[in-house]
C-alpha cells in the first residue's frame, strides 16, 4: 500500500494506517533531527517535534495538490523542527523563566525582578548576594519618593496607577523616573 494511500486512510480514522505511517518516517526524522541542535533540549526533543510534524503532515495531505505524501511530510517535519528551534532560540521569555525577586522586608508586596541564571546552586547564592548589593544601593541613591515610584513603575503600574498611589502628577513622577534612569547609570556595572 502507497504513503498516500495509508494518509487517505489514517485521514478517515483508520489509526492502523496512521501507526504504519509514523513508524514508516521515525527514521527519517531521526536522520533530520540529528542535523540541529536545540537550545535547553535533547535530541529526543527535536525527534518529537518531528513526530509533530509528521502528525501534521498526514493531517493536512492533499493528493489534489500533485505532491507526494514524502515530499509534503519531508517539508512539515523540517518544518516543525525549525520552528520549535527558532521559539527556544528567542529571549521572549527569558525574563520570565529567569528573573530572581528582591524583597523588601518591610514592604512584602514588593519585589524587583533581576535576570539571573538558575543553573547552578552556587550561582543562585552569588546572584541573591548580589540582588541584596543592587538592593541597598538602590535605597541609598534614590530618595523614599524615586525608590517609591521605582518600586511602582517596575511592578507594572501605568503613570495614571502611580500617580493614585503617590498623590503626584503624571509630570512629577516622569521626572522622577528620569532622575532614577540618571541615578542608576552609576551602578550599572553591578546590574551587568
Amino acid at each position: 500500500m502507497t504513503d498516500e494511500l495509508l494518509v487517505l486512510q489514517a485521514q478517515k480514522g483508520d489509526h492502523d494506517a496512521e501507526l504504519k505511517i509514523l513508524n514508516k518516517y521515525r527514521n527519517i526524522i531521526n536522520k533530520y533531527s540529528r542535523g540541529y541542535f536545540l537550545i535547553g533540549g535533547d535530541i529526543e526533543d527535536l525527534i518529537q517535534e518531528g513526530m509533530i510534524g509528521l502528525y501534521k503532515a498526514i493531517k493536512n495531505y492533499n493528493p489534489q495538490k500533485e505532491a507526494s505524501f514524502s515530499t509534503f511530510a519531508s517539508i512539515c517535519i523540517k518544518r516543525q523542527i525549525q520552528s520549535a528551534i527558532r521559539n527556544a532560540s528567542t529571549q521572549k521569555n527569558q525574563i520570565l523563566s529567569s528573573a530572581v525577586p528582591i524583597l523588601d522586608e518591610e514592604n512584602d508586596d514588593f519585589g524587583i525582578f533581576l535576570i539571573t541564571s538558575k543553573d547552578r546552586p552556587d550561582q543562585k547564592l552569588i546572584n541573591e548576594q548580589t540582588n541584596e548589593e543592587i538592593f541597598a544601593q538602590l535605597k541609598k541613591l534614590l530618595s523614599a519618593l524615586e525608590f517609591e515610584v521605582l518600586k511602582y513603575y517596575l511592578a507594572g503600574l501605568t503613570y495614571e496607577q502611580i500617580s493614585q498611589k503617590t498623590n503626584l502628577s503624571k509630570k512629577s513622577i516622569d521626572n522622577a523616573l528620569s532622575r532614577i534612569k540618571n541615578k542608576l547609570s552609576s551602578i550599572k556595572k553591578v546590574i551587568i
